[in-house]
């Protein structure tokens, strides 16, 4: 999410950077014997036709926070719903902390056989949220932003550890065999699965500064595997969407019938200055520019589309790839964020990949974002960055 964030900065500065020609190099391996030569991947003159829907819209943070019981998220309104129909919009991204729909203690940290114990009340809830997009025509992503035994965030002790426990495997599996039973019946057009957010190594998980890195291929494969197994047993044509590894292209799902997701908060220095869960010291940052030099790193419309390339050539192979999260934190200077934020959907929009802001209503958002340098429109009782909507509806 916004919460790409802590270790989303150490993995975007310190992994290593997976150029076009690698990303060609290790697809091509993967996908030899399918229909599609190796030659063409490196061919820029035939145009890139996503196989994902262009959607663009907007994270919905009703269900974000572990603890149903946490006010601080907004709540969508069904005239939210409205306006994002009324704007041109098409999309939203549902990210969901799994403890959110658990019937436990909240008392004591969960038990490892506590995560199977669903609260059907709590599903009914997001699938009221689920109705009320469909009723405007809404794609609706679900995706789980904290699966059992993983988040990038801290605030949740997990009982186990998603890339290195069976058991946590086997509840991960158990989570989306249940929400792919619920909508089983529901055309591919109005649900996808977005299978886990963000994923990557991190030492610690209740640090939220924790150093990350990226998975194992072959472990990301097994685990993305298990769970679209039981998704497409429910569903056979069921979208399913896997996140990038650490934020990059994952060339071992290429051949596999899963689409990926990247995110538009690069480079960090511009989606989240002075974001507190971002950085240690957030007072204590280099004033953002774009284009212009930022500290020790010169940041310009060239680095974004060195950085999106990949994803791009992952169009070219035939995956759907789509943005799932993008945008920018309050406290960067308004001008310089939609700069920013125009180069950024430009590249994605020019090559057919759709985007959803986070969020809709709070610090990354089209409404309500609590910036200090925004002449805010009075939208039905809204505070409407009508600056930021018109950028978004142009593209």
């Amino acid at each position: 999410m916004a919460a790409f964030a802590g270790a989303a900065n150490t993995v975007v500065f310190k992994r290593y950077h997976m150029n076009r020609r690698n990303f060609v190099k290790q697809a091509g391996i993967i996908v030899t014997g399918s229909t599609l030569p190796l030659d063409r991947l490196q061919d820029f003159s035939i145009p890139a036709k996503n196989k994902l829907p262009k959607w663009k819209g907007f994270n919905l943070l009703d269900f974000f926070s572990p603890n149903p019981a946490d006010r601080s998220f907004p709540v969508t309104l069904e005239q939210h719903c409205k306006w994002m129909q009324d704007w041109g919009f098409d999309f939203v991204r549902i990210p969901i902390a799994y403890p959110t729909y658990l019937n436990i203690d909240r008392t004591r940290p969960i038990h490892a056989d506590e995560t199977y114990q669903v609260d059907e009340k709590r599903v009914e809830a997001i699938d009221r949220l689920v109705q009320m997009a469909f009723k405007y025509n809404l794609h609706v992503n679900l995706n789980l932003h904290r699966a059992p035994g993983y988040c990038i965030n801290a605030g949740f002790h997990e009982p186990f550890n998603l890339w290195k426990d069976e058991t946590a495997q086997k509840a991960f599996y158990h989570h989306w065999a249940m929400w792919a039973r619920l909508y089983k019946n529901v055309s591919a057009k109005k649900i996808s699965f977005n299978l886990l957010n963000e994923p990557a190594m991190r030492e610690d998980m209740n640090d939220q500064h924790s150093p990350a890195s990226a998975l194992p291929g072959a472990l990301y494969r097994k685990v993305v595997a298990g769970a679209t197994g039981v998704i497409h047993k429910e569903n056979p044509q069921r979208l399913v969407i896997a996140d990038g590894n650490a934020g990059y292209v994952v060339p071992e799902l290429v051949g596999s019938p899963v689409h990926q997701s990247c995110r538009g908060y690069h480079p960090g220095e511009i989606s989240h200055y002075k974001a507190p869960w971002a950085h240690k010291d957030p007072n204590h940052l280099p004033a953002p520019k774009w284009p212009g030099k930022v500290g020790d790193r010169m940041l310009s419309r060239a680095m974004l589309e060195d950085f999106y390339a990949p994803w791009i050539e992952l169009v070219r192979t035939g995956v759907g790839v789509h943005c799932g999260e993008c945008g920018c934190y309050s406290k960067t200077p308004h001008p310089v964020f939609l700069a920013w934020f125009e180069d950024v959907l430009d590249i994605l929009s020019s090559n057919g990949i759709g985007f959803a802001l986070w969020n809709f209503a709070g610090d990354f958002g089209v409404i309500n974002s609590n910036r200090a340098d925004v002449a805010y429109e009075n939208w039905y009782g809204a505070q409407l960055d009508r600056k930021l909507l018109d950028l978004l509806k142009k593209y």
